[in-house]
């Protein structure tokens, strides 16, 4: 012990030339219990308060408990398992980290571009709209893959901004049904297996984190894993995240309402590729399950499915490793632009997100773009918005992920109190995104992406009601739960309308201050149709179905044919194999009824309850009655 106090003593010089830090009292009783109790955290901490790593203060709050052996004790068996874990669970650990955290503060002080030497030009991929022949073919090209495909559900996120308490997974897609959005994905999954799979099975794994994991596992264990088996079934966690950064020496931050803990933050979702390589789930995968693709898609997105088809038949005909579904984008909007970079030295090429600050101005220091991001002929930029679902050629993935073992790169987004940039307004952290793939493709390995409008593919619930409406006001979508729920309907309505069913739209109207067209609202579950492609066996007449504004039509029997339908009013189809010939239902139907506040966080977050006041349910049980909440008021017509 005397040698490692020598070398810890202020007698030592800096490496530096600067003036020798001294060692704190309570910093020598921590490393002499240490030494005794665990060499491996003595090793750790000894390393961390070297003049290489500079976390000198971390046992400064200990100085005030340096007198009291027992608190003193528990105090510094707390923080040095945090320290392991930290340490465990990023790659190459603390040391690794604070190198590059180092690195990464200089730059950002001295304003250094990342994307400097590198050269933008359109990417490679391809735009849809519903309903072309050239939607058509591609998706039928997509659906023959449809049973070989593995998810992955990246949900590491709490609903604490919708004003929800558990995993945002728990919350209802829609409360015509009530699915919520981790039933709806498993549901999908489960209608393509009986679909597609030729009775194999499609594996999901979902990411978690510290405060998802517990509600996630509880809700799957509670609904008896929505009917998935376990083998297909995979958990990996992401962790405590990394330390807070409070300065441009990578100091690591205390937390402020606990000195004697580290302040964390998320490390972001581009862990995932590392878990699925740490964990073996890629492994597992190809030795147990038949997959051509694996997508890769985010908590709260219910129209995350609807184009998978279609991204897979460009990924076919292009060759893609990595696809990325894309919407159209209006110049200098506040989405990253998918470009391709072109490397003036190595002469690398990469097809990847570019952060719209970034952007413009890359796009402005070359000829070709001189004007920087503006919109084309079609009225939109020429690179589309990022909405971060991936899709992955499995066998081109898997050879990536065993060579980069998944780690993804690191970026660091200080923000400074003034100009010096010396003062963080608050401490920040090295983060990673899934996004950024590409950046560890090599020649050959290529990426591009498929476009569609945001109608279809992109409504992601995120923010409170206040939020919501504030973004409104500034004419960029709210993305609340009421929102989110009106999309649903809405991209129902489009696919409908797409193959000549005549569908009307309800008038707009405003939930606690959220603008919504609320209906007709109408849900078909995937195991009746799961893309736009097979709606058309649902209603092979189009033409002949009629659907008014207020109306509910809720389809959940497989084998349903809806030759003719007149519908004003609810109809419910449960039963399988029903076929209807020519229905006209007229009844009172489901209303939502706006509340101002309610006990349920789930209905107070959307603002309305849906009152059943009349309907027509054609059930599971050859039943097919009329139904509601008063002996069906204002009756049904049948015809």
């Amino acid at each position: 012990m005397n040698n490692l106090l020598k070398a810890l003593s202020p007698n030592k010089k800096s490496k530096n030339g600067g003036k020798p830090k001294e060692m704190s009292k309570s910093l020598q009783k921590a490393l002499i219990l240490l030494q005794e109790s665990s060499p491996e955290q003595h090793a750790l901490l000894r390393d961390l308060v070297s003049d290489d790593l500079g976390q000198f203060h971390l046992l400064d709050a200990f100085d005030a408990i340096v007198d009291d052996d027992d608190k003193f004790s528990t105090k510094l068996k707390g923080m040095m398992s945090q320290l392991e874990e930290l340490d465990d669970a990023y790659p190459g650990g603390l040391k690794a980290y604070i190198g590059k955290a180092k690195k990464l503060l200089e730059s950002s002080k001295k304003g250094e571009n990342p994307l400097d030497g590198w050269s933008p030009s359109v990417p490679a991929g391809e735009k849809f709209e519903l309903g072309t022949e050239a939607y058509e073919s591609t998706e039928a090209l997509g659906m023959h893959h449809l049973g070989k495909v593995g998810f992955v559900l990246v949900a590491g996120g709490l609903g604490e901004r919708l004003g929800y308490n558990g995993t945002k997974i728990g919350l209802p897609i829609e409360t015509t049904t009530n699915s919520t959005y981790l039933q709806y994905y498993v549901d999908y999954i489960k209608a393509l297996q009986s679909k597609y799979a030729n009775g194999g099975l499609l594996p999901l794994c979902i990411m978690v984190s510290n405060d998802t994991k517990k509600p996630t596992i509880r809700l799957l264990e509670e609904n008896n894993n929505f009917g998935l088996k376990q083998s297909q079934l995979f958990i990996v966690e992401q962790g405590a995240g990394v330390p807070a950064l409070s300065d441009n020496n990578a100091k690591f931050a205390l937390d402020s309402s606990d000195p004697f803990k580290l302040s964390t933050k998320p490390h972001g979702h581009g862990d995932i590729h590392a878990l699925l390589y740490k964990e073996g789930v890629i492994s597992k995968w190809n030795e147990s399950f038949d997959l051509d693709y694996m997508v890769l898609f985010q908590d709260t997105n219910g129209l995350a499915f609807h184009t998978l088809p279609l991204m897979i038949g460009v990924s076919e005909k292009n060759g893609f490793i990595m696809n990325s579904l894309a919407v159209p984008r209006k110049a200098k909007q506040a989405v990253g632009g998918i470009a391709k970079l072109k490397n003036h030295m190595s002469s690398a090429e990469r097809t990847i997100n570019v952060e719209y600050n970034q952007l413009d101005p890359l796009l402005r220091s070359t000829k070709e773009f001189k004007r920087g991001d503006v919109n084309d002929e079609s009225g939109f930029s020429p690179f589309p918005g990022n909405i971060n679902q991936l899709l992955f050629q499995m066998e081109g993935y898997s050879k990536i992920l065993e060579r980069t073992q998944g780690i993804m790169p690191d970026f660091v987004n200080p923000k400074y109190k003034d100009e010096s940039k010396t003062v963080f307004k608050k401490p920040t952290r090295l983060e990673c995104m899934m996004q950024d793939f590409p950046t560890v493709m090599e020649v050959g390995e290529t990426a591009g992406f498929t476009q569609i409008g945001p109608e279809l593919c992109f409504s992601p619930v995120k923010n409170s009601v206040p939020d919501g409406v504030n973004l409104q006001a500034k004419g960029t979508p709210a993305g609340t739960a009421a929102t989110g729920e009106a999309d649903q309907y809405a991209a129902a309505r489009i696919m409908l309308r797409s193959i000549g069913c005549t569908v009307e739209d309800a008038d707009e109207v405003s939930y606690n201050g959220i603008k919504v067209v609320p209906g007709p609202s109408i849900v078909i579950k995937s195991k009746v149709a799961c893309c736009p492609g097979e709606l058309k066996e649902l209603f092979p007449s189009p033409e002949k179905i009629k659907i008014s504004s207020r109306s509910t039509l809720v389809v959940g029997g497989t084998g349903v044919t809806i030759e003719s339908l007149d519908l004003d009013g609810t109809l419910v189809v449960n039963k399988n194999g029903k076929k209807i010939t020519k229905m006209t239902v007229k009844n009172d139907g489901w209303v939502k009824v706006p509340v101002e506040d309610h006990d349920d966080e789930k209905i107070r977050m959307r603002g309305f309850v849906i009152e059943k006041k009349g309907g027509k349910s054609i059930g599971s049980d050859d039943s097919d009655d009329c139904f509601s909440a008063n002996d069906c008021i204002g009756g049904c017509i049948i015809a």
